[in-house]
């Protein structure tokens, strides 16, 4: 029963962050874009607390791999798409919380595992975006992506804090160094990453470090 409450709750978190966002758009498309992308990453949190198995977890992100793409193809859920030529970033996003409940709830079967990387794609890449637009710094371009030093400085510190504070409370050995390795790595990643495969690049290192630390 629990598995299917879950479900149901995570279509009506993401119902609702829709149409929140449809009032946030009066500050712009791209503020109505990233409240959805910074608020999404705390789906992560629903389903640690109700689904017991992988098959459970991974129905709604396969969901919205197919919404997100036909969204994308179509112009769907317009607060939430860029320009077509600025990549697959919502899709990617989906795909990402799939993997990581796959892995976390399946092959690892410790749901926590997807947490931190869950909250650094939605915190940190997100205030990325937000910080970088909001306030002046110099920029520099990774292909047709400009990224701004502000931005990415803003992507370290927030890794750096949420990485921390997990590592802290797990009692893990050399925890503010490992954190800060792992908040580099994840910081370049997102750097070097365009049209929008950081909602991929980012969670998957993130994880991949975390397992290494933790397990």
């Amino acid at each position: 029963m629990n598995n299917f409450v879950g479900l149901v709750l995570s279509y009506i978190f993401v119902f609702f962050l829709i149409i929140i966002s449809k009032k946030v758009e009066k500050f712009g498309t791209e503020a109505s874009r990233k409240f959805i992308h910074i608020f999404l990453g705390f789906w992560w949190v629903i389903a640690m607390i109700f689904f017991n198995n992988v098959i459970w977890a991974s129905i709604a992100p396969a969901t919205f791999v197919i919404i997100n793409y036909l969204s994308y193809k179509y112009n769907l859920i317009k607060v939430m798409e860029r320009e077509k030529n600025e990549g697959l970033g919502t899709v990617y996003f989906a795909i990402s919380l799939l993997i990581l409940s796959i892995f976390s709830f399946g092959v690892f079967k410790r749901p926590i595992l997807g947490l931190i990387p869950t909250l650094v794609l939605a915190l940190g890449d997100g205030l990325a975006a937000v910080v970088g637009k909001a306030v002046k710094s110099p920029t520099y371009k990774i292909g047709n992506s400009s990224k701004s030093l502000m931005g990415s400085t803003a992507m370290f510190i927030t890794t750096l804090i949420l990485v921390s504070i997990y590592l802290f409370s797990l009692g893990i050995s050399l925890w503010l160094f490992k954190a800060v390795i792992i908040s580099i790595i994840a910081t370049l990643c997102e750097a070097v990453s365009i049209k929008g495969t950081d909602n991929l690049t980012v969670p998957m290192s993130m994880f991949i470090m975390i397992v290494l630390v933790t397990c």
